[in-house]
């Protein structure tokens, strides 16, 4: 039963509604033949409901009425007038035994949630057919944690994978019961389970999976930043971002928002961040690491999800294509019962058929490192459309699928992105669905001290330093010292050093300049005899890692996610992200930090972003981000419990304003 229509439906499938009155054939889809949901208007001036012409996209090319040639892409919302009129249709309580009532279309799942009746006995009756024997409000079958549980035995680094903050709630991984693991949960009632705005049983899906990366150069940088580490709220180290062209996105396994548990069988879930930083950097042919993946929501068991997940096989194959307007000529489609997009067909002749190497019902896990492991046809087809030349596929295939024939005008590329142009199978991945709590431990590492260096010199004698960041950075981050060269005046000086964040030059401001305006600022101020700069040295609390520097060579210098939160805030540049989401979704992140008595104010930190979810497909919000500002609200001196039902009053649209940081390169 779906609570936001109070009728029985398949998931994927539209709401349903009892109309009061027959509903003009202009606000009909003419693909369901019912009023419209959320309505998409076509170039050729035809309206369908979104899931009705996204579905009937996903096997033909046309308009359905006039059959004209149509991509889902070319489609849009229809005007706010249009849905609002479509909203204020008049609709029956679905449970007409108990409640008469009547109201608009778009008041029926408030009234469903807080004032029927009919429903309110559903609920009650289905609790007491899941919990025969209840044992009362002493033992509700699913609970949140607000203190730190009892660790589990899980065997490895699972053992010590735990979250940080007692204030956020546990998601166990163990059973089908779900958690609080972000503010789109509802609390439940005493006594009752907790459900998410609908009554199916949701679960997060979280994997752990050994991934082998090789490495022709053993010093090349994997191409990943990170933050975390157990200094930090977050605790754990979580992948913030994938380079394009890298080791890590050629490989394709590893995506944002993963947790890294182990380096070569170190277990690191609980180490510093720079630890962690020395061992990703180490150098060597080959690097094993242990992540923890999440899946996103399922509403299947945990021993349905281990035995898809523990059966197959992951592939590389690469497509290479003449040009970009080249098709590939496969056929995507999605699953009613399982995420993701998987391979229909291979159209006779076509690049993927002569490859050879694709088979019906792959799923297709990433395209040129671009995770669509909860994506969707369209976004592929996005994806190969703006591809120039190399397709990089990373597949799963259920063993024992026979591969087409390999076509022998070599049309096609090797299939591998490894040395020996093999196509690699790697090992099947294991379920450890063991997830809980520790508490945080988090101090700031880092302190700034601010300097003035005035220093005396030849008019044609250079400072002699380079210069990182600038306001124009998709980071924002302030101009800072990136190496201090030995033939300039400033490296005679001694007082500036790598990494110092650069606040002014003679009098002129850099905190709001562009890297360009910084550069030529220097440049010019450069000229005279003698310079004043004024900058912020950024100081370690505690010892610096002594293997850390020895272990960055091959790197591009920046500085280390960690000491950006020693910044003082009037260096902070803020940016508003604002996320969407349906009435029956989460947002789709976790955080951790806020206010507690005992520890004083923490900033709030994104610690995780589930795949398929609104702040997944957004792509802005990225793991490490410090929230500031909730609508406009500040989120200093908030607590954790207070910022959460702020986040849940939100209907269908937020906007945060963060501060974020780019993590460690690794």
């Amino acid at each position: 039963l779906c609570c936001e229509c109070g009728q029985f439906h398949l998931l994927l499938d539209n709401h349903l509604y009892n109309f009061q009155d027959e509903v003009d054939d202009e606000l009909t889809c003419h693909i369901c033949l019912q009023p419209l949901l959320q309505p998409m208007d076509t170039p050729c001036g035809h309206t369908y409901c979104f899931k009705c012409l996204e579905n009937f996209m996903q096997e033909y090319n046309f308009c359905p009425i006039d059959r004209k040639k149509l991509s889902f892409q070319q489609c849009h919302k229809s005007s706010l007038l249009v849905r609002n009129l479509l909203d204020k249709l008049i609709v029956f309580c679905p449970f007409k035994a108990e409640c008469q009532q009547t109201m608009q279309r778009c008041e029926l799942e408030a009234h469903l949630q807080n004032r029927c009746p009919g429903f309110k006995k559903y609920k009650s009756e289905l609790q007491r057919k899941k919990n025969p024997i209840s044992k009362g409000k002493q033992d509700p079958p699913a609970r949140v944690e607000t203190n730190t549980p009892k660790d589990p035995e899980v065997p490895s680094a699972g053992s010590s994978l735990v979250a940080e903050s007692s204030a956020a709630a546990v998601v166990s991984l163990g059973t089908v019961e779900p958690g609080l693991v972000n503010p789109a949960f509802e609390e439940a009632e005493e006594g009752e389970s907790l459900i998410q705005k609908c009554n199916y049983i949701i679960t997060l899906v979280a994997e752990t999976t050994t991934v082998e990366i090789h490495r022709e150069d053993p010093e090349e940088e994997l191409g990943m930043r990170i933050v975390g580490g157990k200094d930090t709220p977050l605790g754990n180290i979580v992948v913030q971002e994938v380079l394009r062209d890298s080791v890590i996105a050629a490989d394709g396994r590893i995506a944002p928002g993963d947790h890294i548990l182990e380096v070569n069988g170190v277990n690191i879930s609980s180490v510093t961040h720079c630890q962690a930083v020395s061992f990703l950097r180490h150098p060597g042919p080959v690097l094993h690491l242990m992540v923890l993946q999440e899946k996103g929501f399922s509403n299947k068991t945990a021993q349905q999800d281990s035995s898809s997940a523990t059966n197959r096989e992951v592939i590389h194959v690469t497509l290479i294509k003449r040009d970009r307007s080249e098709p590939l000529g496969i056929k995507l489609i999605r699953k009613t019962d399982e995420p993701g997009i998987f391979i229909l067909d291979l159209l006779e002749g076509g690049l993927a058929a002569k490859n050879g190497k694709l088979s019906r019902n792959d799923r297709v896990l990433s395209i040129n490192g671009q995770d669509l492991r909860q994506g969707t046809p369209e976004a592929a087809a996005q994806i190969i459309q703006t591809i120039e030349s190399r397709v990089n596929f990373v597949i799963l295939r259920q063993p024992g699928v026979q591969l087409l024939e390999q076509a022998e005008d070599g049309s096609a590329s090797n299939s591998s992105s490894s040395s020996n142009g093999g196509s690699p199978v790697h090992h099947r991945r294991r379920v450890d669905q063991n997830h809980y709590r520790r508490k945080s431990n988090y101090q700031k590492g880092y302190a700034s001290h601010e300097k003035t260096v005035a220093i005396r010199k030849e008019p044609k004698e250079s400072l002699g330093i380079t210069i990182g960041g600038g306001r124009d950075n998709k980071n924002k981050l302030p101009i800072y010292v990136t190496s201090v060269q030995p033939i300039g005046c400033l490296f005679r000086d001694g007082r500036i050093k790598r990494g110092d964040v650069l606040l002014s030059i003679n009098g002129i401001d850099l905190t709001h300049l562009n890297y360009y305006e910084a550069v030529s600022a220097l440049k010019s101020n450069a000229a005279s005899h003698s310079v004043v700069l004024k900058a912020l040295e950024i100081i370690p609390l505690n010892a610096p890692e002594p293997s850390l520097d020895s272990k960055e060579q091959g790197f591009s210098w920046s500085p280390l996610w960690i000491t950006w939160l020693g910044l003082p805030s009037y260096l902070h540049c803020c940016q508003d992200i604002v996320l969407s989401k349906g009435n029956l979704e989460s947002w789709g992140f976790s955080i951790v930090g806020g206010f507690e008595e005992s520890k004083g104010n923490k900033p709030f930190f994104i610690k995780t972003i589930v795949p398929g979810t609104p702040a997944s497909r957004d792509r802005k919000l990225k793991c490490g981000d410090e929230i500031v500002a909730v609508n406009g609200v500040p989120a200093i001196g908030m607590s954790n419990s207070e910022l959460i039902p702020m986040l849940k009053e939100q209907r269908n649209k937020v906007t945060l304003t963060v501060v974020s940081w780019p993590g460690s390169l690794v």
